[in-house]
Parts: structure tokens; C-alpha cells; sequence
């Protein structure tokens, strides 16, 4: 791949040598973005707000201009960026989709980050329809996040009992795979199935608690050895803490975040307690997810400063704080 400049920091490659973890949020319902912005900020950590294409489709969110708009409202400056999540190459109802014009779109939009999801294709194809993101994103001086390995959704049709899901491997992310896909495709992070689960989408198994998932920790560990890049845990929502942390510590630099607070937000609403209840209670799950689960609160200004690897190749910035960007 051709070398290529950085807009502004790779937040995740920091936390990744940082060996702490970026949460991502979903924000399915537009209302929302503000708590969790608020929370995060609250805690003084950082997080990416992100749309995946399900969620304008299956949800209420109207896509990334909404998002976009709704972000550039809210957005506190230093404690949150704007992602693209999950575009598809083929989607989950096995359509193809024409994914990058609505890359392309997200960033003139400014998103700070976009996704490419190439997972259901063979391997070869999968690095070219990647590679094409990549270049795109590269071209714009932004990161790009890829996925290799089968994350299966819950609710989407019969499967086995998880512990025979896990025990098989069934899926999870091939290791020599891995490694050539970053070095072909030239992705930033990489997605990755270790016994993660989405969360479903189908109104008949939407509202339903999520199955409690675990991580091939050796696995994981493999990978970052293998990849070299920052790895991303979807499915975060139903992942033991304790794995969780483990995860960070073998190479998991972003976690995804949709079930556990789109869940809380329709609870709420449900109450009876209208708009404003649906928000608190995604604010309140938000915090319990930076305090207790991820551990980030009060983690942000590790962000701030240059990770090794930038030392590296610009030895200048350790001298000069000024030249080390914003979050």
C-alpha cells in the first residue's frame, strides 16, 4: 500500500500501545448520542459514537447524514469522534450492496473512521473489496477497520448451544489468514470472531437478554502477534468483564457497544417515563460501562500523548507537544 498521512492521531493504535481499550457506541435511536456523549465526558474518557448499516435500516437513526448532524450537536471536542461501522459487502439478509459510495459519503461527511465488512466473501475477494475502502479512507487521512472471520447474530436463525459454538471454533478468525489479510488489504484494525456474538435485530429476538459470550483468549493473543494492528472486539455487549480486560491485554483496542444500551433505551421508554427516561437510562448503563466494565474512566489524557510507534517515526514530537494533534 502506498504511504499515506494522518488527518488526526489513530486514537485506537494509542490505545492499543497504550494497552487500554476504546469503547464504541451504537446509537440506533438518534436520542441516544447526547447521553452517551455526556457520560463519557462525565468520566473523562474517550469513545467513538458510531451508525452501522443495520441500524438505519432495522432501527431509527436515518443514516449517517442524521448521525453526522445529530454528532456535530452534541459532540464535546476531545472526548469523542465520529465512526462508520459495519458497511457491509454483502449484508445480512445476503444482498450485495454497492458499500463504497456510502463510505465515500460518510467521509465527506466527516467521519473520522469508516468499516468495511467483506467477512461473508472468500478470502480473496474480501482483501480486494477491502483494499478498495482502504484506499478510499487512505485517501482521505483516515483509518479503516476490516473484519475477518464469521461474528454470528443472534436471532438470526437456528444454531447450536454457544458452548458447542465455542468449543468447535466454529467461525473464529484463522490466524495465518489474518496476517496475510493486513499485510494485502493495509487496514488499520481488524475485526475479529474469538467467540463474540452480535446482538439480534429481528423484533422477535431483539428485546431478549444476550447470551453471556466468551474470548479464545490464546487466540487473541496469536492474532496481535500475527496482525500487528489494533484488534476489534464486536459484540461487545454480553462479554464478561473479566474477558474483557483480558482481551485488552492481548490486543482488543476498540469494543463495539449496541444491545447493552439500545436495550436500556427502550426499557426506558417502556417505563412510561417517555423520552427522558429512555435517556437516563442509557446515560447510567453508558457509566456502568466505562467505570466497571472497561475500566476507561479517567483514562483519556493517556490518549493524549504520542504512542511509540509515532515517536518513531517523527522523534520530534517528543519535544513538541504542540505538533501531537487533537483527540
Amino acid at each position: 500500500m502506498a504511504d499515506w498521512v494522518l488527518a488526526k492521531p489513530d486514537i485506537v493504535r494509542r490505545a492499543w500501545e497504550a494497552g487500554i481499550v476504546i469503547p464504541a457506541f451504537n446509537v440506533p435511536f438518534l436520542p441516544m448520542l447526547e447521553p452517551v456523549v455526556q457520560a463519557v465526558v462525565d468520566q473523562d474518557a474517550f469513545a467513538l459514537i458510531e451508525t452501522a448499516r443495520i441500524e438505519w435500516q432495522k432501527f431509527e437513526c436515518y443514516g449517517p447524514a442524521a448521525v453526522a448532524e445529530a454528532f456535530a450537536r452534541f459532540a464535546v471536542p476531545g472526548y469523542v469522534r465520529l465512526h462508520l461501522d459495519h458497511v457491509p459487502v454483502i449484508d445480512e439478509d445476503d444482498l450485495e450492496v454497492d458499500f463504497l459510495p456510502i463510505i465515500r459519503r460518510a467521509i465527506e461527511l466527516g467521519y473520522d473512521s469508516v468499516m468495511v465488512d467483506g467477512s461473508k466473501l472468500e478470502l480473496d475477494e474480501n482483501i480486494a473489496a477491502t483494499r478498495a475502502a482502504v484506499e478510499l479512507a487512505h485517501e482521505a487521512g483516515i483509518p479503516c477497520e476490516a473484519e475477518l472471520g464469521a461474528i454470528l447474530r443472534e436471532g438470526a436463525g437456528p444454531l447450536p448451544p454457544y458452548e458447542e459454538l465455542f468449543e468447535s471454533g466454529m467461525g473464529f478468525t484463522d490466524v495465518d489468514q489474518a496476517e496475510h489479510f493486513v499485510k494485502e488489504t493495509g487496514c488499520d484494525w481488524l475485526s475479529v470472531a474469538v467467540g463474540n456474538l452480535h446482538g439480534a435485530v429481528s423484533k422477535a429476538a431483539k428485546d431478549l437478554k444476550k447470551t453471556e459470550a466468551l474470548l479464545d483468549l490464546d487466540r487473541l493473543g496469536e492474532l496481535r502477534e500475527a496482525t500487528g494492528v489494533p484488534l476489534v472486539l464486536h459484540g461487545g455487549s454480553g462479554v464478561p468483564g473479566a474477558y474483557i480486560l483480558a482481551g485488552v491485554q492481548r490486543g482488543i483496542a476498540k469494543i463495539n457497544v449496541a444491545t447493552e444500551i439500545r436495550q436500556a433505551f427502550e426499557e426506558g421508554l417502556r417505563t412510561g417515563g417517555g423520552l427522558e427516561a429512555g435517556k437516563n437510562a442509557v446515560y447510567e448503563r453508558t457509566l456502568t460501562l466505562l467505570k466497571d466494565d472497561f475500566r476507561v474512566a479517567g483514562l483519556r489524557q493517556v490518549l493524549e500523548a504520542p504512542s511509540k510507534s509515532e515517536l518513531g517515526t517523527n522523534p520530534d514530537l517528543r519535544s513538541h507537544p504542540e505538533l501531537w494533534g487533537s483527540l
